[in-house]
């Protein structure tokens, strides 16, 4: 078997911002979660000042303003964008590809270097990239690569006195256990009589030792449930506004739908206040992915389960997810004049904007949307916020 290499982004959701934004290049950037909560994402230089990962906004923002941080609302549509773009360019170049995360890929690659600069010039995202024998020294190689200028060849040398903390697979749980056995470093871990371990521990260790344990897999795992759930910007009591949410939410989950050309059997709703949260559920009398059909179930749940009280937080879960309607003698099809309707729809929003055309249960104002007063423009999913450049 060739070499694999693992292809990870740099500080991805930073190195998104900086590519339609260089006066944020070489500072302290931190992206923040919905609703502007909790940092999520952190540049190089805010790491250096000691910014943790998850920190709550409020606790550190005296600290990120003493030091001049840049706070950035999450952009999810333009991350996800150039995820894409990023994994495109890994399809062209390798056959075998086995995507990991949104900024992360396992790739089969003659040369490593050329394909880095590629992602560079024509993305503008920096990657690192590990070379190695098995898909676990190559997340080794990969954090060894982070620190050495971009690509990491050869892990071996660096193993004996690797934080096992850091090795794919052994987690917080089982570097605890370790710990507390005067198990540290992948050195130590490697000298360890396999007897005493369970398979997965021995899985890992074979792979430390470049027996590959952990195939390539270009199966696509086929999702049973699609979520959508938001905190809201504000408290909110009226059934007005959340009849509002709970209907962008349906029609967030039906565009997702029919993104991956699939119809749900079900939905379940779920609202929250500070100290409970109420659910209701409701089958479909046929599978669907039609919005009116899914925004209809999902009030019908609502009107099941409201209260006049506030609350904090909504989600629909759609499940039972089919590739294919199996129409029936009882149930009535959707008429052709739905559907083309359903799919100008789609092509108006995809073109100029997701809520260029809405439905008018959905609100307009809004004002209970989750708050992101410092998000940059979608600059590659929004015709009205491409970037302008002025000579």
């Amino acid at each position: 078997m060739s070499s694999i290499s693992l292809v990870d982004c740099n500080n991805f959701f930073v190195s998104c911002e900086r590519v339609f934004n260089p006066a944020l290049l070489k500072k302290p950037v931190v992206v923040l979660s919905s609703n502007d909560g909790c940092i999520i994402a952190r540049s190089a230089e805010a790491k250096a000042l000691g910014v943790p990962m998850g920190a709550p906004l409020f606790q550190w923002r005296d600290f990120l303003e003493r030091h001049a941080v840049v706070l950035l609302s999450s952009n999810f549509a333009l991350y996800s964008d150039l995820s894409s773009r990023v994994m495109e360019i890994l399809k062209e170049a390798s056959s075998n590809i086995e995507i990991y995360s949104v900024d992360e890929a396992f790739v089969e690659i003659e040369d490593p270097v050329a394909l880095r600069k590629k992602i560079l010039q024509w993305t503008g995202i920096p990657v690192s990239i590990g070379v190695a024998k098995t898909k676990t020294l190559a997340k080794v190689a990969g954090h060894l690569a982070k620190q050495s200028g971009g690509i990491c060849t050869d892990p071996l040398p660096y193993l004996e006195n690797f934080a096992i903390e850091d090795v794919w697979g052994i987690g917080r749980r089982l570097t605890t256990h370790f710990a507390k056995r005067g198990i540290f470093t992948v050195g130590q871990l490697l000298a360890m009589d396999e007897r005493y371990l369970n398979v997965t521990v021995k899985r890992t260790i074979w792979e430390l030792k470049g027996i590959p344990c952990l195939p390539f897999s270009d199966e696509v795992v086929s999702k049973q449930s699609i979520m959508t759930s938001r905190t809201f910007g504000r408290p909110i009591s009226s059934k007005q506004e959340m009849i509002e949410a709970v209907s962008s939410y349906a029609t967030y989950g039906s565009q997702k739908l029919r993104s991956e050309e699939r119809c749900a059997s079900w939905l379940q709703l779920s609202i929250e206040t500070q100290s409970e949260t109420l659910h209701s559920a409701i089958t479909f009398t046929r599978p669907t992915d039609y919005t009116p059909e899914i925004i209809t179930y999902a009030l019908s749940c609502l009107d099941r389960i409201f209260i006049e009280t506030r609350y904090r937080k909504a989600g629909i879960l759609l499940g039972g997810l089919v590739d294919h309607i199996q129409e029936d003698l009882f149930s009535k099809p959707l008429d052709d004049k739905k559907r083309m309707a359903q799919a100008a729809m789609d092509r108006v929003n995809a073109k100029f904007g997701k809520q260029t055309l809405s439905f008018a249960v959905t609100g307009r104002d809004q004002e209970w949307r989750v708050k992101k007063n410092l998000c940059s423009p979608a600059y590659t999913t929004n015709w009205n916020e491409i970037l302008n450049i002025q000579i």
